[in-house]
């Protein structure tokens, strides 16, 4: 049963079975009967396999009821963590240390036999180029060991991993053991792991050791925490010279004091657009030259006064506090908008995607709507039944054979493929499958330039995008699957209709002409007399097996049509046909081949009689004059089914009309030979009738064979009613 399947289902109901109780049940023979049981207990029937596929049905029902519950969770508003099961998830961040975090968790994982998640908070720092980085290899890796891979946006890392923690009931937390000065740890309210457990609540909390680090490592990571661009120390060192030139010629009028209220109204303002490192700067540079320029003795760096040195210590108390809140209220922006833009962008899409009213014009609006938002040249390469690829015209740039071979590669390991990835970086596109279930539509390539590399955000955003575009392809794919079921529909009730009115209609007068036909064969006449009543006989026969053959599609599809089993004897069964068919066969020499013990079938004698009958009619009616026919029957214990094989000399068989020849209306010749083309599509109705079936192929040393099998039980198993 394909996923898509199970996933559409509204309930799924568990029958649990041990292989030990299966294995009684085919034993009993309550699976297959006779020979057939005891190959199937020894292939598909093994214990092993029936385990297996126990455990596979078993660990498939907890993921759907544990995927109700989160539903139920989310639908209700809770917040509790339901220990329904085990769920895991692991801070992921640009710490080398992530790394051995991420596989940690894999190995505790796979030991629970859990699913695990891996959590990036978006604090809206810009981070610097190694550790972005690294920070991508570390998701990299943990998407590749199986985990679910999660970007939230919040200033606070222990707020934003608690709820997503509790909107996916994790029931433990994995981080890293903090390494921060305890000094630091407490201005910031706690470190992480402190922060965690205070809100954990039910949520177990693991805290992995950390490799030791130098400590030139954390005054690096401190040095880059302040730095920023040039442009903002410009900036700040200009606005205190402006600031010292006003106090200047301000100082005769206000006194010194008023220049330190300038030089602290120019810090706060500043931290309003500069980061840590210019603020301080300027913080620095304003406390030296109110020193300098305007504490007596002038021009000193000396300070005589208590308030003076207060005044000057709170410069810098002011610049740390200042840019330290600024720093974070501008990455909290930073942080929403980001969102805003992805969510803003996530809707633009959907609703392109949903005014669309074909799979071009739904690959035209994702084409368009990605090139605005990534700035980059988008291509949607979709794919055949065979497996192969061919690009949309939409397309913004030409996909080289190289690519292609890149794409393909994405589209048969469903998993993203080209730049940014491990498998084939050396590509200039990044390519990811359209997934729908057990489908892959095709790819989503995109060309980044090539000084813009495309961050982890962005990576998944890009997922999101082509998640919604395999959605609505497949939307649109069962919406003209359903069109044209519905046109199917409406033809074939009109095909019905149509055979039912011309059958009836041609019944009743055929009927008449048959009846005076036969009348005239046996009065006396003359020899031209006679010659003319054969010719009406046979037109008129001709007829009644067209109109029969009209009737029994009307019954076929309809579904009236129910057999009459009983046991009969193939030899009659043949033989009956062979009479019927005799003036057909005049001249086509015909060998008959059936065993001695052939043994009786259960079946319906009529309508097996008309399918062997349609069978030799096809033979004598699309073959040459003095082509011989030959008619074969076969018992297979082994498989328990029933063979009757006519086979002839004629021209043979394509073997693309193979599958076809048995569709109404179809003819292998039909300049060879009239009629409707109902024949051997009647002979597959009435053995699907009998749970059987048709095939044809190639006649060793030319010609067709048509083979009907029909199930078989030996006479002795069926109970005595």
């Amino acid at each position: 049963v394909p996923d898509s399947v199970i996933e559409a289902a509204d309930d799924i109901q568990l029958v649990d079975l041990t292989p030990a109780q299966l294995r009684e049940r085919l034993a009993a023979g309550k699976v297959y009967l006779g020979d057939r049981a005891a190959v199937a207990a020894e292939n598909f029937f093994k214990e092993t396999h029936l385990t297996a596929l126990r455990e596979l049905a078993l660990r498939l029902t907890a993921e759907r009821v544990d995927q109700q519950l989160r539903n139920i969770r989310e639908s209700g508003g809770t917040r509790a963590i339901w220990r329904s099961g085990e769920r895991l998830l692991v801070a992921v961040g640009p710490s080398p240390f992530s790394t051995r975090l991420v596989r940690w968790t894999r190995r505790m994982a796979y030991a629970l036999d859990a699913p695990w998640l891996a959590v990036s908070v978006e604090t809206g720092e810009t981070l610097p180029p190694d550790d972005q980085r690294r920070l991508d290899e570390n998701l990299a890796l943990a998407r590749q060991l199986g985990a679910e891979v999660i970007v939230v946006s919040d200033r606070d890392v222990a707020s934003a991993l608690l709820r997503a923690a509790h909107r996916h009931n994790v029931s433990q937390i994995v981080v890293g053991k903090p390494r921060g000065h305890p000094v630091v740890e407490i201005l910031r309210g706690g470190s992480l792991v402190d922060r965690l457990v205070r809100g954990s609540g039910q949520i177990d909390i693991y805290v992995v050791p950390a490799e030791p680090r130098t400590g030139r490592n954390r005054w690096l990571e401190w040095n880059v925490s302040i730095i920023s661009r040039p442009q903002e120390y410009a900036l700040a060192a200009g606005v205190t010279a402006a600031v010292t030139v006003a106090a200047l010629l301000l100082a005769p009028y206000a006194g010194y004091s008023a220049a330190a209220l300038l030089y602290l109204t120019a810090v706060i303002v500043l931290g309003r657009w500069l980061g840590q490192g210019p603020i301080f700067l300027a913080a620095t540079l304003s406390a030296l030259t109110w020193n300098f320029a305007f504490i007596p003795p002038l021009y000193t760096f000396r300070i005589t006064k208590l308030e003076d040195g207060l005044t000057f210590g709170l410069f810098f108390v002011i610049a740390l506090i200042t840019g330290r809140l600024t720093t974070r209220i501008r990455a909290q922006s930073r942080a929403q908008e980001a969102s805003e833009r992805r969510a803003t962008a996530l809707y633009q899409l959907t609703r392109d995607l949903a005014a669309a009213r074909s799979a071009d014009e739904v690959i035209r609006a994702a084409v368009s709507r990605i090139a605005d938002v990534f700035g980059a040249r988008p291509a949607v390469l979709i794919a055949d039944s065979a497996g192969h690829l061919s690009l949309h015209p939409s397309a913004a740039y030409d996909v080289s054979p190289k690519e292609s071979g890149v794409a393909l590669w994405a589209l048969q390991h469903r998993r993203p493929a080209g730049r940014f990835t491990d498998t084939l970086p050396a590509s200039d596109g990044y390519y990811v499958p359209l997934v729908t279930g057990d489908h892959v539509l095709g790819v989503l390539g995109i060309r980044p330039p090539d000084d813009l590399p495309l961050t982890l955000a962005q990576r998944d955003l890009l997922d999101t995008f082509a998640a919604q575009l395999a959605l609505a392809l497949e939307r649109e794919q069962l919406r003209v699957a359903s069109e044209s079921a519905r046109l199917a529909s409406e033809s074939e009730k009109l095909h019905r209709a149509l055979l039912d009115s011309v059958s009836h209609e041609l019944k009743t007068p055929l009927a008449v002409i048959t009846g005076s036909a036969e009348a005239l064969l046996a009065a006396p006449a003359g020899p031209h007399s006679a010659s003319l009543t054969r010719e009406i006989d046979s037109a008129a026969r001709r007829l009644q097996r067209l109109v029969n053959n009209l009737l029994d599609v009307t019954r076929l599809e309809s579904g009236a049509l129910r057999p009459r089993l009983d046991w009969c004897d193939l030899r009659d069964i043949i033989n009956a046909a062979l009479d019927a068919t005799a003036d057909l066969r005049r001249e086509h020499p015909t060998t008959v081949n059936l065993p001695d013990d052939l043994p009786p079938v259960r079946g319906d004698f009529a309508l097996l009689e008309q399918a062997v009958f349609n069978l030799l009619h096809n033979a004598a009616a699309h073959t040459p004059a003095g082509t011989a026919i030959e008619v074969t029957a076969h018992i297979d214990t082994l498989d328990r089914e029933a063979w009757i094989t006519v086979a002839d000399r004629g021209p043979g068989l394509p073997a693309a009309q193979a599958a076809q020849i048995f569709d109404r209306f179809a003819r292998g010749n039909p300049a060879r030979a009239g009629g409707l083309g109902l024949g051997l599509s009647i002979v597959r109705g009435f053995a699907e009738a009998h749970g059987g079936r048709i095939e044809a192929s190639a006649n060793p040393g030319g010609g067709a064979r048509f083979t009907l099998f029909i199930p078989w039980t030996p006479h002795e198993s069926i109970p005595s009613e």
